[in-house]
Parts: structure tokens; C-alpha cells; sequence
């Protein structure tokens, strides 16, 4: 009997087990399906306007001398004396005296050119008194027609006003020369080399110093086939007229830990664009580099010093501005349109900087821009604007307040 109830009491618990479960699923309240509820993304928007742009390039440059030359000695001899301007970095004014060769043997050699002028001269005197002394002869024989050339000594004559004519010519050589030992300054400026001393033999030819004007300092600047288009540059051809415009340019350097700033213009384009980069070259001008007429200068654009240029460009009108965070690729940006939907726009950009675009074309007056990337937007893409949501709980809190 025992063995009995161990083997069906288990039975029994099992099945009465099952039974409740069965009620219990049965009885359940039936589950009611639920649509997921798709949250929009918050997004940061900006709405733009056109304005109007003045265009800059930016570009460097180091600083040469619009006029470097090389001083040579135009004749033959011993340096004498030199210039204390005459040292690397000098400066000295149009006219000075810089070098001086011993003009001795050139001041002889005028006494002797003065010499056989007067010689030649009273040669001439000679020839044409028997040139006087045949004619009157000729007349007083009485004899008819017109002597001949060779009579009156024509070719004679002829000879010695030559030899005056060349005598007098040497005269002025020799004088040149004399001139020529003392070598003056062609211009304004400031010595780059100095190749000579005194006590030196220099003979014609031979290279004195290195020189440039201070007048004007030019600058190349290499700028991009792209950039030049937003650059009116002077076109010219063959000097036929003034260039048609030369734009302003700041140059910028760093010195003594003071940045300076000196004004020009751009006053050509090098003949040729650079087979490897191909870069343009335009050339920047400022004048009065050292400020030697007391300008507002306050630091000497030297040659050599290495600056930063900003070339003022033509303007623009019509242009919108937008942060470089706002385009997508390449030329892609995201529009909200009034029922707060996304719209994915093609622009047309006139330039890319560095912190922004400027873009000309794809966009309308009061658009509004998405700032904030999304992984993968959808045209017609709901979303809810930042600034209208952080707007709507500040209302809230004020009304809580009140």
C-alpha cells in the first residue's frame, strides 16, 4: 500500500501542477501591440543672408631689391680711395664718390691729347696758307678756268682738318677716362658686397661691389591658378598704356617680436607659370623699403627678410558664409525647411578657407543650415531644432515659476 501512494502521489501533484498553469495562461489578458515611437534628431541650425566679400590671397615671399647691379671698373689702375659708404650695408646717395683710381697717368695723358690737338691745328694753319699762296699764284700767272683740287691743295686741307677732328675726338677720350677713375653711385642705396679696397689693382672690367637701389623692394609671391581668378592683376602688353590695375598688398613680418606691416601694390606677373608646381609668380612693390623719406615705417623691409603677403582681391556680392563643419563632402550641405524637415542641397562653393566656405550659388536668403553631423541623413528627414527646444523649456520653467 505504501509502495502504492509514493508511486501515484506524484503522478497527482504533476497533473493538478499542469491543470493550474493551463488556467492561468488562459486567463491572461490578451497583449496589445504598441508602434515604436521614432524620437527625431536634435540638430543645431544657422540661418544665413548673402553679404558681400572682398576677396584676399594669401601668399610669402623673401624681399629683394627692385635694382641690384654690379659695379666694374671702366679703366685700369691702382685704388686710391674709397668711401667709408663703400662697406657692406652702407648706404650712400645718388652721385657719391665711391671709389678712386690714381689718375695720374690719365691726367697726363689729356695734357697729351690737348697737345697734339694744338699741333694738328697749326698743321691746318700751314695747309691753308699755301692753299692761299697756290690760288693767288694761279691768278696772278693769269691763267683761265679753275686750277685743280690737287693745285690748292684740297686733299692736304681735307687730311689736317681730319687730324684736328681726331685730335680734339682723343681729347675728350682722355678726358673721359680721367673722368671714369672716380666711380660715383648711380643711384640711391646701400652696398650688398664690397670686392675691393685701396691699394688694390683693378683692371677695366673688373668687378668693384655689388649694389641695389633702395628706392623699392619687390617681393615674389607664388599664388595658385584658382587664387589668381579672384585677383585683378595688371595685364599689359609690350608697354601699351599703364597695367590695368595693380592691387594693394599687406606685407607682414615678424621682427623683435613685433609683427610690422608695410604697404604696396602688385605691379606685374613673371613671364611664366612653374612647369612643376604650376604656380603663378606676381610681383609685389613697396617703395621706400628703409622709409628715407620719413614715412610711417616702423622698421626697414630688408632685403632678404623673409614675409607673410594678404593681396586685397576683387569683391563680390550675393556670397553666404558657412562654417566648414556645415558642408558634407564636397559640395553637400543639409537644409531645414520650414516644416522642420531635412533637405539635402548641392551649392556651388566660389572658395574654401580655412575656419569657413563661401559659397555663390545652391542657397536662398534665410535657409537654415545644419550643424550637426549626422551619420546617415535622409531628404525629408524629420528633426527638431535645438534652439526651439532649449527656447520652449525656458517659456516652461518661467511659467512654472509664476
Amino acid at each position: 500500500m505504501k509502495n502504492l501512494l509514493r508511486i501515484i502521489l506524484p503522478v497527482v501533484v504533476l497533473a493538478l501542477g499542469a491543470g493550474i498553469a493551463f488556467l492561468m495562461i488562459r486567463s491572461r489578458p490578451p497583449v496589445q501591440p504598441r508602434e515604436p515611437v521614432v524620437i527625431a534628431p536634435l540638430v543645431r541650425v544657422q540661418m544665413i543672408q548673402p553679404t558681400n566679400v572682398s576677396l584676399t590671397v594669401q601668399s610669402q615671399g623673401t624681399v629683394r631689391p627692385r635694382t641690384e647691379i654690379s659695379l666694374v671698373s671702366e679703366v685700369t689702375g691702382v685704388i686710391t680711395r674709397a668711401a667709408d659708404a663703400l662697406a657692406e650695408g652702407g648706404f650712400f646717395e645718388k652721385g657719391e664718390l665711391l671709389l678712386e683710381i690714381d689718375p695720374r697717368d690719365y691726367e697726363l695723358a689729356v695734357v697729351q691729347a690737348e697737345a697734339r690737338v694744338r699741333e694738328a691745328e697749326a698743321r691746318l694753319l700751314r695747309e691753308e696758307a699755301e692753299a692761299a699762296i697756290a690760288r693767288e699764284e694761279w691768278t696772278d700767272l693769269g691763267r683761265q678756268g679753275q686750277p685743280s683740287a690737287l693745285l690748292l691743295r684740297e686733299p692736304q686741307l681735307a687730311e689736317a682738318r681730319a687730324m684736328v677732328d681726331s685730335a680734339r675726338a682723343n681729347v675728350e677720350l682722355a678726358r673721359r677716362d680721367l673722368e671714369k677713375t672716380r666711380t660715383r653711385a648711380p643711384f640711391a642705396g646701400r652696398v650688398l658686397e664690397k670686392l675691393v679696397d685701396v691699394g688694390q689693382y683693378v683692371n677695366r672690367g673688373g668687378q668693384l661691389a655689388r649694389i641695389y637701389s633702395t628706392d623699392a623692394a619687390e617681393i615674389r609671391l607664388p599664388i595658385t591658378a584658382e587664387e589668381a581668378g579672384f585677383v585683378e592683376l595688371p595685364v599689359s602688353y609690350r608697354g601699351e598704356g599703364q597695367p590695368d590695375h595693380q592691387p594693394p598688398v599687406r606685407v607682414r613680418a615678424s621682427v623683435g617680436r613685433r609683427e610690422h606691416v608695410w604697404n604696396g601694390r602688385i605691379v606685374r606677373t613673371e613671364g611664366e607659370i612653374d612647369v612643376r608646381t604650376r604656380m603663378i609668380t606676381v610681383v609685389a612693390e613697396v617703395l621706400d623699403p628703409y622709409d628715407r623719406r620719413g614715412g610711417s615705417a616702423t622698421h626697414p623691409l630688408s632685403a632678404g627678410l623673409f614675409v607673410n603677403a594678404e593681396i586685397s582681391g576683387r569683391r563680390v556680392e550675393g556670397i553666404y558664409r558657412l562654417p566648414r563643419i556645415a558642408v558634407r563632402g564636397v559640395d553637400t550641405v543639409l537644409v531645414i525647411d520650414p516644416d522642420n524637415r531635412l533637405r539635402i542641397r548641392k551649392i556651388g562653393m566660389l572658395r574654401s578657407e580655412r575656419a569657413e566656405v563661401l559659397v555663390e550659388s545652391g542657397l536662398s536668403p534665410g535657409d537654415r543650415i545644419c550643424l550637426t553631423p549626422l551619420e546617415a541623413p535622409v531628404d525629408g528627414m524629420e528633426v527638431r531644432i535645438a534652439e526651439e527646444v532649449e527656447a520652449g523649456r525656458r517659456i516652461a520653467r518661467q511659467g512654472g515659476a509664476q
